[in-house]
């Protein structure tokens, strides 16, 4: 078997040579250990550090893409190098490199499809009681979206199998790790998750630039990617909230005026009334062509995989284990 540890890479000269260091050569279930350095544009020398630092293979992105981006471009060259598990850190190592051995044992053992790194954002020092409180929150939605118990929705620290990659579709430019952990819960993965230890931070965020861009961005992800596998459920849900206010509105002005007969005033309540009544319905008609659009996107979602799959085992798209150098996707080009 053979895992190869991504790292997506923007500006991290200085500290890619001393992650990739502390990354394991040998983990146990595995013959083989590689490590793929993902270069997002960099306006530095990353990519020529991550040559000189022993990184199996890496891909220079032509422009800067996001980390979103840089995580999709990984996945497609690790599935092209014949990957069976693959894991994904970070640059700064803020995670514990010791802990990949812990991180895909589940998958060694079978209980596992994908295993996410739970860093204890609760009680993080390097988190400020706010962003703790955030993420515990965060966490919370997702993994009711997800149908998970996820403590740790935006870790990046984490392990999944060859087939969970092919079936992977990252499709927001922001971060790939509320959206993925959605998808694998509606495509009914088995996901765990297990504690995992962090490094003090070398740098801050450069996800995030503040508390108003986290949560504006990630609760657009968590909303865009839930309505798109329950687009019925969320719908509906709009649809009906809006439809019984109207009929609570109609309900008071047929009690004040023909039941209290306080006079003929209160037509404001009835025009409301209608209007909340008509965009309800309307709403629910939406949820239910978004159902239909839904079950053309799984079929889309079949093919494609099953694309992807032809694609990744055939001669051209699955490399020579052997070999030390990757085969770029579109887009893409070897450093």
């Amino acid at each position: 078997m053979k895992l190869i540890i991504q790292i997506p890479c923007y500006n991290e000269s200085e500290s890619l040579p001393g992650t990739l260091k502390l990354l394991p050569r040998q983990v146990k279930g595995f013959d083989r250990v590689e490590f793929l350095v993902i270069d997002d544009g960099s306006q530095d020398n990353t990519a020529e550090a991550a040559r000189q630092a022993g990184a199996d293979h890496i891909i220079c992105l032509p422009h800067h893409s996001g980390l979103a981006g840089a995580f999709r471009a990984g996945l497609d060259a690790c599935l092209r190098l014949g990957a069976d598990v693959i894991v994904n850190t970070d640059a700064d190592n803020q995670y514990e490199a010791q802990d990949i051995h812990r991180l895909v044992e589940p998958i060694v053992s079978g209980r596992a499809e994908l295993v996410v790194g739970d860093r204890g954002v609760a009680t993080l020092p390097s988190f400020s009681p706010l962003k703790r409180r955030l993420q515990t929150i965060g966490s919370k939605v997702v993994s009711q979206a997800a149908h998970l118990s996820i403590p740790d929705a935006t870790s990046g620290f984490r392990a999944m199998t060859r087939e969970v990659a092919l079936r992977t579709m990252v499709l927001t430019n922001y971060s790939y790790t509320l959206e993925t952990l959605i998808q694998a819960g509606n495509q009914h993965f088995s996901v765990v998750s297990i504690p995992v230890r962090t490094n003090p931070p070398q740098r801050p965020s450069r996800l995030m630039r503040g508390i108003l861009d986290y949560i504006r961005n990630s609760s657009i992800t968590i909303v865009r990617a839930y309505a798109m596998y329950r687009p019925l459920r969320v719908f509906t849900a709009i649809g009906l909230i809006l439809f019984l206010i109207g009929i609570l509105l109609s309900l008071r002005f047929i009690v004040l005026n023909y039941v209290l007969n306080t006079g003929s005033g209160n037509i404001q309540s009835l025009i409301l009334a209608a209007i909340l009544m008509i965009i309800g319905f309307q709403t629910l008609l939406i949820g239910l062509v978004a159902d239909l659009i839904a079950f053309n996107r799984i079929i889309l979602e079949e093919v494609l995989y099953r694309v992807r799959k032809l694609d990744m085992n055939s001669p051209d798209g699955r490399q020579d284990p052997d070999s030390h150098s990757s085969t770029p996707s579109s887009g893409e080009h070897e450093a």
